[in-house]
């Protein structure tokens, strides 16, 4: 009954939310562009792709956990060879960081994939060697719930477009099931750890993440993991060193929703 509610709830999303005009993707190529978004980079990944993320702390850069496996093999990255690029802009950054240690959410699941219990816990944190103390990059602060309707922008790297971010000034919150968001914003592959803007009282901050794009009755829709859902779970798996022996049942986190999900 849960799954079959959950399908035709993204289902009605996408059939009778109506979206307001969504600004188009802006190229931020040069420095007075992308002034704001030094904060938001690229994250290489081991040779093998890439991946986008942004700083939540001097030292922390907020990120999928998918990100975190190889897409084949489901292999851990060797976190030794992921870098984070901060505001990489046509061949060059404006800081360079090694990653020293790479925590996914305690309750994502590599061998879930595209489940949508896995979805909603898709948060890593990377913790760099030296922190960016920089005046021009400056970490975001994250917020609380989004509400449908409300007006967000996504700053990210994809392919086609991996040489410099692409701002998505206004995009929409179609609607929210437990912990994830249903967005009209444009991803495409590499927009995966995005982060999701919201602008209130003069600020901007980090409200989700991006986690898959989907497609639903064959409308494109994006999805993004809640930081009130799992951001705190993170932070916890982040401070606690002790090791962890995870069981899971052969049924867990197994359930279909008939939509088809697609990692960015």
């Amino acid at each position: 009954m849960v799954v079959r509610l959950l399908t035709f709830v993204l289902a009605a999303f996408c059939a009778t939310f109506v979206v307001a005009q969504d600004s188009a993707l802006q190229r931020l190529d040069t420095g007075e562009d992308s002034r704001d978004w030094g904060a938001v980079g690229r994250l290489e990944l081991d040779g093998r792709g890439f991946c986008t993320g942004a700083l939540i702390a001097p030292d922390l850069v907020l990120t999928a956990a998918h990100c975190l496996y190889e897409k084949e093999t489901g292999k851990r990255h060797d976190v030794a060879q992921i870098e984070f690029r901060a505001g990489w802009r046509n061949g060059r950054a404006e800081a360079y960081r090694s990653v020293r240690r790479a925590i996914a959410h305690p309750k994502y699941v590599p061998a879930l994939k595209s489940e949508i219990s896995n979805i909603q816990n898709d948060l890593a944190l990377l913790e760099l060697h030296h922190p960016i103390r920089n005046t021009t990059i400056l970490p975001f602060e994250t917020a609380s719930g989004l509400r449908k309707g409300a007006h967000i922008g996504v700053v990210s790297y994809a392919v086609g477009r991996e040489e410099a971010p692409s701002f998505q000034e206004m995009c929409q919150v179609m609607g929210r099931q437990r912990g994830i968001y249903v967005l009209s914003c444009n991803i495409d592959f590499g927009s995966s750890g995005a982060p999701v803007f919201v602008f209130e009282d003069g600020a901007v901050r980090i409200a989700s993440v991006v986690a898959a794009k989907a497609e639903v009755r064959g409308d494109k829709v994006a999805l993004g993991a809640a930081l009130d859902h799992s951001l705190a779970e993170l932070y916890a798996a982040q401070n606690d060193t002790s090791p962890k022996v995870r069981k899971l049942s052969p049924l867990q986190d197994r359930n279909s929703t008939g939509a088809k999900f697609i990692r960015p």
